[in-house]
């Protein structure tokens, strides 16, 4: 089928090359896990569906993550077994703590490494679950399990390593330096006076948190490609400051002496070289003591130079926003979830009741990392439910007239080949992953088939009620969307201000400060957009924030240099009032006007920042309010 066709038909050409590709490696998978004897053949079959990827480091790291999460979920599973000696009630209260935990870890790390700490999770309860009945076999259902997964990542090696893409760093840096010379471009008008374009401050913000988004997996598989993640992470932050600066009050007060600078400024639309920055930076130094513009330009100076050789100098470690407070609330919510499916368990006394807490285990993991949760669900539960019935007819309707394990395996692969297409057509691609999961872990092709009609009618109900408690979970227990993502990162960045006020005469603590909420500007920004909130807005409050942080530092350095006690305890009493300031950021702003108007003559030097950053909190309290900001 060429492309124009399978465009008309509603199929995406490279998804459905993709797509034949992975299946067939699964197809390879089943059948190289039932000739080495293994009880689950159709495991490695799902791994290789899930471990598949268009990139070869991505496919790499993703195999990597699978194995390293497979052997510790197997692990736990046993020992969990063993402490329990198939008691259910311990199996229940040891998964949902378990399945909580490994939630609150993938969602606290980043990139695959989340997806190992998922996994690790439902890997533990495929092991404690699926044969909770027969605890003396769980050693053998745990090496059975380590041993599928290594051989389907083993098949997604062979045959996604000879099609897979090497990746593009090029265009990253592309991106990168473009983003510079539109912020150069700016930096250079705003000296000279000329009007700058808040639309394309905006623009600018918004490209390089989309740019930040993508970040964590491209530097999948190769540790170069991480070195140059960290790298461009820091030409990122610089951005960001930039960009604030040229929000700033500061940028609108500039020297006239600066004018024709533009004239000596290289640039071009591709990008800006490092040496012009250089220049551009000494040229400012040179002509005023803009000390906030200098620091800015030296940052991208030394940023935008460290890409020109990856192996030149160590590679710079920006500090990264961690979501604490989803994490948290991602645990709670798993172990809570998993908690009731296994109460429903252990009082229903259900027989196929360790399917459902597995289908369970699954969506409460995975899902949790997800932007919109309960808005996918219904999407996996439409695949669930397919697959299931795709299991039952392979089971009831075509292994009965083959003979033997190996014509059931041969029976399968059609079913196999049939999820190909579904990856691809715009109708069924979001539920296409889950038809072939589902479908294998309900077929196991190696052994007597002893299960009847009704059992795997059930086992099936079972398992597809996984997606179910998952919707209740997400839409009842702390539900996550883009509007809470961009809240916890907001209430981050109040919560540093407070910490910040708190220990403000720690220089390593201001230090952190700055370099987190380069990094949450942007996530802000990105979970902003995604919520619909305008970017001004978003912009504005970033530098508010910056602006009362600033503040902050200044009154620690007050009370350092300060001889007099009292002036010593009236910035000791503001900086109280700033550690409090979620709670009434319009009181704080009064603490600082107040702070002021008592400096004495000699140390006025200070007033402009407390002054800037009480107008700030005075023009937008719900900025730094932990309190839902949607409706500002």
């Amino acid at each position: 089928m060429n492309a124009p066709t399978a465009s008309r038909l509603g199929f995406d050409g490279a998804k459905l090359a993709f797509g034949f590709r992975t299946a067939t490696a699964a197809c390879l998978a089943l059948l190289l896990a039932w000739l080495a004897g293994l009880e689950h053949p159709q495991w490695a079959g799902m791994t290789v569906w899930a471990a598949s990827q268009p990139l070869r480091g991505h496919l790499l790291e993703k195999s990597e993550a699978r194995l390293a999460g497979t052997i510790i979920g197997v692990v736990f599973g046993l020992a969990l077994m063993r402490i329990s000696r198939g008691d259910p009630t311990v199996l229940v209260i040891g998964i949902s703590l378990w399945i909580g935990l490994c939630a609150f870890a993938g969602n606290l790390v980043r990139g695959y490494a989340s997806y190992a700490a998922l996994l690790s999770g439902y890997s533990a309860a495929m092991v404690a679950l699926l044969d909770a009945a027969h605890p003396e076999h769980v050693l053998a259902l745990g090496a059975d399990r380590v041993l599928t997964v290594a051989v389907g990542i083993l098949a997604a090696l062979l045959v996604g390593w000879l099609f897979a893409a090497p990746g593009d760093d090029v265009s990253v840096l592309e991106k990168v330096r473009l983003l510079n010379a539109r912020l150069v471009a700016d930096i250079v008008a705003r000296l000279n006076g000329a009007p700058v374009s808040e639309n394309g401050q905006r623009s600018i913000l918004t490209d390089i948190s989309a740019l930040e988004g993508l970040l964590d997996l491209h530097g999948a598989g190769s540790r170069n490609r991480r070195r140059l993640v960290r790298k461009v992470r820091a030409v990122l932050a610089a951005q960001v400051s930039a960009v604030l600066w040229l929000r700033s009050d500061d940028s609108r007060a500039i020297d006239a002496s600066l004018v024709g600078l533009s004239a000596d400024t290289k640039l071009s639309d591709t990008g800006v070289s490092a040496p012009a920055l250089r220049h551009l930076c000494e040229a400012v130094v040179a002509a005023t003591p803009q000390g906030a513009l200098t620091s800015v330009l030296n940052d991208l100076v030394v940023s935008t130079t460290s890409l020109d050789d990856l192996d030149d100098g160590p590679a710079t470690d920006l500090l990264l926003h961690r979501d604490w407070m989803l994490a948290r609330r991602a645990m709670l919510r798993a172990f809570v979830a998993m908690l009731a499916t296994g109460l429903v368990w252990l009082v229903t006394g259900w027989e196929m009741g360790g399917f459902m807490m597995l289908g369970a285990a699954i969506m409460l993991s995975v899902f949790s990392t997800f932007e919109k949760p309960a808005a996918i669900l219904p999407h996996v539960l439409a695949g669930q439910v397919l697959g299931a019935g795709l299991a039952l007819i392979c089971r009831w309707l075509v292994w009965p007239h083959v003979g033997g394990s190996l014509g059931a395996v041969l029976a399968m692969v059609p079913f196999i080949l049939l999820c190909a297409p579904l990856s691809a057509h715009r109708l069924t691609q979001r539920m296409a992953f889950d038809v072939s999961m589902v479908m294998l872990l309900m077929l196991q092709p190696s052994g007597p088939q002893t299960m009847t009609f009704g059992h795997s009618l059930m086992a099936s109900l079972a398992v597809v009620a996984g997606p179910v408690v998952g919707l209740l979970a997400f839409s009842l227990i702390y539900p996550v969307d883009s509007r809470r993502r961009y809240e916890a990162v907001r209430y981050a960045m109040i919560d540093d201000l407070e910490h910040l006020a708190a220990s403000a005469l720690q220089s390593d603590r201001r230090k952190q400060w700055r370099a987190l909420l380069h990094h949450r500007v942007l996530l802000a920004v990105y979970w902003g957009e995604r919520a619909s909130y305008p970017t001004p807005r978003l912009a504005e409050d970033a530098l508010a924030l910056l602006h009362v942080g600033q503040a902050i530092e200044q009154l620690g350095e007050l009370a350092a240099r300060a001889t007099s006690p009292g002036v010593k305890r009236r910035c000791a009493a503001t900086l109280e009032r700033l550690h409090r300031i979620g709670t009434d950021p319009l009181r704080a702003a009064r603490a600082l006007l107040a702070m002021v108007r008592r400096l004495p003559a000699e140390m006025t030097g200070g007033t402009m920042v407390l002054a800037q950053a009480a107008a700030k909190l005075a023009e937008r309290p719900a900025a730094f309010r932990k309190t839902a900001s949607g409706a500002r």
